[in-house]
C-alpha cells in the first residue's frame, strides 16, 4: 500500500471508529466489541455496498467509486463538508496537473491596497500551507510581525505551533492549533506532491509535542469563519470574530478579516494600539 493509500486506509478507519452503532441506528446483535465504532460489514451496509467492496476501499485497492457510493459512504460515516471534501481528495487519481509543484504566490496590487484600507481592524492573506502572504499593520501587531521573520517562517501554522509567544498571546491556544493542524491535513489530502508542506509536516512533527497527536486524529477543518481572542502585551485582551474569503481570482488564496463589534472594549483597544504604533511621518524627530 502506498503513502495515499496509508491515508484513505487510516481515515475511513478513524472515522468510523468515532460512529457507535447507536448513533448509526443499528440494533444491538449481541456479538462483542473489540474495537470502537462501527466494524466494516456495518459501514457496508449503511452504505448499501459489499463488504469486500468497503474493504478494498478501506485497503486503498479500490479506485474511483461513483459519486453515488461516496455519497453514500459519507452518509453513514455522518462526514461533514471537509471530511466529504477530504475523502473525495483521497480516492482522486492525482493528474499530471496535481502533481506538478506550484510556483510562489504572489498577491496581486489591488488585494495590497485592501489591506491598507482595512486599517482600523487586523487583516492579512493566506496562500498555500497556511503561509502569510500579505497582512495590514494591525494583523502584525496583533498577531505577530510577520514581515520582520525569516521567509520561511512567514507561515501561520508554524506561528502557532513553534512560536513560544503564540502559547500567551492566542486565547485557546489548544483549540487553534488543533484546528490549524486540522485544516493542514485537508490541505495535505489535495496537495499529496506538495514538497514544501511536506517539508513543513516534517517540520512540526519534529518541534511540535502536540502535533502528532493531532496530526493522527485524521480531523479536517475547512476555516471560514468564528472567534478568536488574543492577550495582547499592550492593549490586554482581544476578542473578534473573523471572516474568511476566497480571493476571487486565486482559489488558493484567503482573505481573512478580524472584525470588532463597535463600540466594544476590543475596538476601543485597536484604536488605541493603532496610534501608539503609527509610524512617524516623514521629518518628524523622535522624542
Amino acid at each position: 500500500m502506498d503513502d495515499r493509500g496509508r491515508e484513505l486506509a487510516d481515515f475511513l478507519r478513524t472515522r468510523r471508529a468515532r460512529v457507535t452503532p447507536d448513533r448509526a441506528g443499528l440494533p444491538e446483535d449481541g456479538r462483542v466489541r473489540r474495537v470502537p465504532g462501527l466494524r466494516r460489514d456495518e459501514v457496508a451496509r449503511l452504505a448499501g455496498v459489499s463488504t469486500e467492496y468497503y474493504t478494498r476501499l478501506e485497503q486503498g485497492r479500490a479506485q474511483n467509486p461513483s459519486p453515488e457510493v461516496l455519497e453514500s459512504l459519507a452518509g453513514a460515516l455522518r462526514l461533514d463538508p471537509s471530511e466529504r471534501e477530504h475523502l473525495t481528495d483521497l480516492l482522486a487519481r492525482p493528474t499530471p496537473a496535481r502533481r506538478t509543484p506550484a510556483g510562489p504566490q504572489r498577491v496581486r496590487p489591488g488585494l495590497h491596497l485592501m489591506l491598507q484600507t482595512l486599517d482600523h481592524v487586523p487583516a492579512f492573506i493566506l496562500g498555500r500551507r497556511t503561509d502569510v502572504l500579505a497582512s495590514n499593520r494591525l494583523a502584525r501587531e496583533v498577531l505577530t510581525d510577520f514581515d520582520a521573520l525569516p521567509a520561511p517562517h512567514h507561515n501561520l501554522a508554524r506561528y502557532y505551533l513553534l512560536d513560544p509567544e503564540a502559547r500567551a498571546r492566542v486565547g485557546d491556544w489548544e483549540r487553534i492549533a488543533a484546528e490549524t493542524v486540522a485544516i493542514l491535513r485537508l490541505e495535505a489530502g489535495r496537495n499529496a506532491h506538495d514538497r514544501r508542506l511536506a517539508d513543513l509536516i516534517g517540520e512540526l512533527t519534529v518541534k511540535s509535542p502536540e502535533f502528532s497527536t493531532w496530526w493522527n486524529d485524521h480531523r479536517v477543518l475547512r476555516r471560514t469563519h468564528g472567534a478568536k481572542h488574543y492577550h495582547h502585551p499592550l492593549a490586554g485582551d482581544l476578542h473578534f470574530s473573523y471572516e474568511s474569503f476566497q480571493v476571487p481570482g486565486d482559489t488558493e488564496q484567503t482573505l481573512c478579516v478580524y472584525n470588532v463589534e463597535p463600540g466594544s472594549d476590543t475596538a476601543r483597544a485597536l484604536r488605541l494600539l493603532a496610534d501608539w504604533t503609527a509610524p512617524l511621518p516623514t521629518g518628524t524627530p523622535e522624542s
